[in-house]
């Protein structure tokens, strides 16, 4: 359970004066759905390795699937800084469950609704937004993470279907996942979407175990032996990087403010234990190096927050770059982890105990600091937009 009274949330620069009403109202409902919901669970789910039941369908009834997605197909035709607001309100019950509907919001639901067909639209969407069916996103490889021009996998035109074949790994939602969006090469070499169904034969999800970050999620392989894939499940409208690369930009804008929430559950959390922690005859709050502490967890929280409601305007008006979502999760991430860790020690030892949520945090924070590009890529992305020579090969 959280240790703080929801009153102490922070809005040092008082941002809710620039959000809408709807905003506020929307952030509201699912900030109260995460206590109600998440956080009597989420502390046991994190110890015991496993996640928590009926989640995605609750997620769904919360309209925190594919806010952004058109009323038409099962959204709720949200703008952008509504869909932040949900990413860091999920977050602040903890990283596994914003990535669960991070992944089926923009990295699958995303890319039906942008690259394909008015068929795949109507058959997918409608159950992808009301939690009934679960969808993973398949790019990252074995072999291939940080370099996706390289990947492996592969289909082949054989008539009335594609065959395919390849593999991808550190995939959420993998073992539950209905329907996989997979990226794999053509025969001319040439990267296409295919919506890849749990029913294909050679079609094989295994679990990754014995993981220390995202505990309260799933995480799998999507493994394709010889794949059965209807072409009518290819996604039409996009050829190249450009289709995932525009999953991840959507995946990586909700990231920068979901890590806010889990800043803001530590920050709360130390702030309220600092004063009513009492050491040599006063709370720990009253002492320098605490305040130092805390002071520069409100400033960093302040500054990400602002960062992200301007990149949300700027998704609004479709003028936000790819670098400038690098710099916002590059910059975000470390934030969060950073107020997880140094947080941590104003707790002292009871920090590393699961009622507390520090170290919970912090561990999924690891993963969040990788995923949808690393931390040093985010930097070599921000270097190359503004020196313009690229240093990655």
């Amino acid at each position: 359970m959280s240790y703080y009274p929801l009153t102490t949330l922070p809005d040092y620069y008082l941002m809710d004066e620039l959000l809408t009403e709807e905003h506020k109202l929307i952030r509201q409902s699912v900030r109260d759905w995460v206590e109600s919901f998440v956080m009597p669970k989420i502390d046991e789910a994190a110890q015991n390795h496993t996640d928590i039941p009926n989640l995605m369908k609750e997620l769904g009834k919360i309209g925190a699937l594919g806010p952004y997605i058109p009323e038409e197909y099962g959204g709720s035709g949200l703008d952008q800084i509504s869909y932040g607001l949900i990413m860091q309100e999920l977050e602040r019950g903890d990283s596994a469950i914003r990535s669960a509907a991070s992944v089926q919001s923009s990295l699958v639901m995303f890319p039906i609704n942008e690259f394909g067909s008015e068929e795949q639209k109507k058959k997918f969407l409608p159950h992808l937004a009301s939690g009934e069916m679960i969808g993973a996103f398949g790019l990252t490889e074995p072999n291939h993470g940080s370099d996706p021009s390289s990947m492996e996998t592969h289909f082949e035109d054989k008539g009335d279907h594609y065959l395919l074949n390849g593999a991808k790994m550190w995939i959420t939602n993998a073992p539950l996942c209905d329907i996989a969006v997979v990226w794999g090469k053509n025969e001319e070499g040439k990267i296409q979407g295919l919506i890849v169904e749990r029913a294909f034969e050679g079609f094989t999800t295994p679990e990754t175990h014995h993981k220390w970050s995202l505990r309260a999620s799933k995480t799998g392989e999507l493994v394709f032996n010889n794949v059965k894939v209807p072409k009518e499940n290819l996604l039409p409208n996009v050829t190249g990087l450009k289709g995932p690369l525009s999953c991840l930009n959507s995946a990586r804008y909700g990231i920068s403010w979901g890590v806010i929430g889990a800043a803001v559950d530590c920050y709360c959390t130390a702030l309220q234990y600092a004063k009513e922690r009492t050491q040599f005859g006063k709370p720990i709050a009253g002492f320098q190096l605490q305040q130092k502490k805390l002071a520069e967890f409100l400033t960093e929280i302040t500054k990400a927050q602002l960062l992200c409601l301007q990149l949300g305007r700027l998704k609004n008006d479709h003028k936000a770059t790819p670098a400038q979502i690098s710099m916002a999760k590059r910059n975000n991430v470390k934030m969060a982890i950073d107020i997880a860790r140094e947080s941590r020690q104003i707790l002292g030892g009871m920090g590393i105990m699961g009622e507390f949520p520090m170290m919970r945090h912090a561990a999924n924070l690891e993963s969040v600091i990788t995923y949808e590009g690393t931390h040093d890529v985010h930097l070599l992305i921000t270097g190359m937009d503004i020196t313009g020579i690229n240093a990655f090969g």
